[in-house]
């Protein structure tokens, strides 16, 4: 005999009602406390003694205007480093961290290179790579090999991201069950393409949201190639400027952008993170 007993319907009006409220409630109070709290900071800060002269040196809308035009120029260079070091970064990365786990005794020297690469460099701060290489190099005046300050510091962000993103790949490589790679090897699939077609795609897939981290870190690191005036791209813009006039408007025009650079690739990351957990929480684990 069927059973007449059954669960509350799942599209009960009077429940989906009071999810709404509840929500339309907690937006609410979100919302006004966000707006106490930020109008409190802000009457904070404008009602301080020093407010006028820090206006005048770091919130001058006048001088804003015209330093702009030169902050988006350097905008495009921080923006085309960025976008060519990305990829190449992302290609050392994974061969240095499939090198570092092959396990056949003939790769032995490459795997302790691959090692030594990852713990050497990621032992330097990447500003003394920057200086090392766009000074270094160049004066070497090696036949075939560029002299650009400019090309040397993109080298130098490659080789230390490099270093860093192998790493993040390592650990996804790893997290991947050996079962996988049994079962593409049963499938007659060779050593390549096991990695190819099976590993790494799950492997990408379990570590972007840190990946995506530390292109954001890159993104914003590419700043330090002011430091050995290698192209004038938008923080050495904002520094000619504000060392000009004594004025730091620039930096603060320079820092809204890479907020804006940096803030969507953020919450892209966040999507990421939050869409992987909740994949591994309806697969059990799985991909």
């Amino acid at each position: 005999m069927t059973s007449t007993t059954s669960a509350a319907p799942v599209h009960d009006p009077e429940r989906l009602a009071a999810i709404a409220s509840r929500r339309r409630r907690n937006t609410t109070v979100s919302t006004v406390s966000t707006v106490v709290v930020l109008g409190i900071l802000t009457l904070l800060i404008v009602t301080s003694p020093g407010w006028p002269a820090v206006r005048e040196s770091f919130f001058n809308a006048e001088y804003a205007r015209d330093v702009l035009p030169d902050i988006l120029k350097g905008l495009r260079l921080t923006v085309i480093m960025f976008a060519t070091a990305e990829p190449v970064i992302l290609v050392v990365g994974l061969l240095l961290a499939v090198v570092r786990g092959l396990t056949a005794p003939i790769f032995t020297p490459l795997r302790i290179l691959s090692i030594a690469y990852a713990d050497v460099v990621r032992g330097i701060p990447t500003i003394l790579l920057i200086l090392m290489f766009g000074f270094g190099i160049p004066a070497l005046n090696l036949q075939g090999l560029p002299d650009s300050p400019l090309f040397w510091a993109w080298f130098a962000l490659v080789v230390s991201y490099s270093a860093y993103v192998a790493e993040v790949l390592r650990a996804g490589l790893e997290s991947v069950h050996p079962s996988q790679r049994a079962a593409a090897r049963a499938l007659g699939l060779n050593q390549y393409q096991s990695l190819r077609y099976v590993v790494v795609p799950q492997a990408v897939r379990r570590v972007t949201p840190p990946l995506l981290n530390d292109f954001i870190a890159l993104q914003k690191d590419t700043a330090l190639v002011a430091i050995i005036g290698a192209g004038i791209e938008m923080t050495r813009a904002a520094q000619i400027y504000a060392f000009d006039a004594f004025n730091y408007t620039p930096f603060v025009v320079a820092a809204c952008f890479y907020i804006l650079l940096t803030v969507p690739l953020s919450r892209w990351a966040d999507w990421m993170a939050e869409r992987q957990r909740r994949r591994s929480q309806a697969g059990g684990g799985a991909l």
